[in-house]
């Protein structure tokens, strides 16, 4: 059982920057995919990125490519996601998640492919 807690959400204007970040408990052994998603007001819960604790690659939505980058700590028990250039769109909930497999290129972003969700952290972006 993977336990995960974000922090660092809050209210912020258009075009400014939030780092979130999640404290994950330890894995067991094996590689763990580990998600960042949101789900705004009247819309499905989107993937927004991924990497896995082996390494690289990681993987972004093409709506946060280029202005969002996730992270790990070297012992991998914690989680970011550095995101600047941000819009009023990005106003959401986000959560971290996590599963004990490789990301893979076709499916990191689907919601299903995670069992352990944190409860989520709320972003405002304000225009």
């Amino acid at each position: 059982q993977v336990q995960l807690l974000e922090h660092g959400g809050g209210s912020v204007q258009a075009g400014g920057s939030l780092t979130l970040s999640c404290s994950t408990s330890e894995y067991t052994s094996g590689d763990y995919c580990l998600g960042w998603f949101r789900q705004s007001p009247g819309k499905e819960r989107e993937g927004l990125a991924s990497i896995s604790t082996g390494g690289s690659p990681s993987y972004y939505a093409h709506s946060v490519r280029g202005r969002f980058a996730v992270a790990q700590d070297n012992a991998k028990n914690w989680l970011f996601l550095q995101m600047t250039n941000l819009k009023p769109e990005d106003t959401g909930t986000y959560y971290c998640a996590a599963d004990r497999h490789f990301c893979w290129s076709g499916s990191w972003s689907e919601a299903y492919e995670y069992h352990f969700w944190g409860q989520g952290t709320q972003v405002t972006v304000s225009s």
